[in-house]
């Protein structure tokens, strides 16, 4: 899971916020993007998703005050020293908390206040890094959509954003267990009833469109679908990854997504060696790094 979220990532960024990939076109690893990031290094959506895995790799689960204070100082570590690209949302976010301490208290205060101001707060910067919370619960469907929702709010206080995160961890959950990917929909069930119908049509549209479809996808809603067309339209994990990125736009986050739930079907072997070999990235993690991590978070 980790693993195929790096490699989409590292495979996004030289691509990020241009326009629509041709289908002849092949994305490669190169580097470059908005860090600059150097050949196979991967961006903020793994290097924050690898602040949530260092907690979950502790034992210590993610629904505690004292485990998301945990991610929050990571969080805020990251943002200090490693964040050479960070969302619009999420970088308010952080620098409200820089000035009144960096718990996970004040991280929800000041993603509650931004929402507040804005009434904007449902991007795709908590989607992209919250694959790693199913891991710890593969053996409690509910808990892991709770802890989904605690994870996303620290930065996102819009519930569409925590029902997409819930969605997209479920949808890990059970690619792991069962190498299946009903679990997206089985998600639907950890959606407050009000928003099913929606989710359900959501899902409905990707499932029926081209990822490019779903461009701008800033906007967790359509960043979910266009990950969702990518999967539902190919076989293989670097296919998946492909498509995702040639849709354009926000390519490092979508493939991310994608990846996440790609490689938690797939299985790391998946992986093409050459990826494996070239993905890295801040603090200084390696694909085998990566992999222990997200092993040592699911024991």
């Amino acid at each position: 899971m980790l693993l195929g979220a790096a490699c989409g990532d590292a495979l996004g960024v030289p691509y990020e916020f241009a326009a629509r990939l041709p289908e002849t076109t092949t994305p490669e690893m190169i580097g470059g993007g908005l860090g600059p990031y150097e050949p196979g290094e991967y961006s903020d959506d793994t290097q924050m998703q690898a602040c949530v895995a260092e907690v979950a790799a502790r034992g210590h689960g993610l629904r505690s005050e004292f485990a998301l204070d945990g991610v929050a100082v990571r969080f805020m570590r990251w943002y200090r020293e490693g964040a050479s690209d960070i969302g619009a949302q999420t970088r308010q976010v952080f620098a409200a908390v820089e000035r009144t301490g960096g718990t996970s208290s004040a991280m929800r205060r000041a993603a509650a206040a931004l929402h507040a101001r804005t009434g904007r707060s449902a991007g795709n910067g908590s989607l992209m890094r919250t694959g790693i919370v199913a891991l710890p619960y593969l053996d409690d469907p509910a808990a892991m959509a709770e802890a989904a929702r605690l994870v996303s709010e620290l930065t996102h206080f819009d519930d569409l954003a925590g029902d997409a995160c819930v969605l997209w961890c479920s949808g890990v959950r059970r690619a792991v267990l069962d190498a299946t990917f009903d679990g997206v929909r089985e998600g639907l069930a950890y959606v407050p009833p009000d928003r099913r119908d929606r989710w359900a049509a959501w899902l409905d549209e990707a499932e029926a469109a081209p990822p490019h479809h779903f461009s701008p996808n800033g906007f967790v809603v359509p960043a979910l679908q266009a990950a969702w067309s990518a999967i539902g339209r190919t076989s293989t994990l670097p296919d998946g990854l492909t498509a995702a990125v040639r849709a354009g736009d926000d390519t490092d986050t979508v493939a991310a997504i994608a990846g996440a739930l790609l490689g938690a079907w797939h299985g790391a072997s998946a992986v093409p060696a050459a990826w494996r070999a070239a993905v890295h990235g801040w603090p200084g993690l390696t694909a085998d790094d990566l992999v222990e991590l997200a092993v040592r978070a699911a024991a």
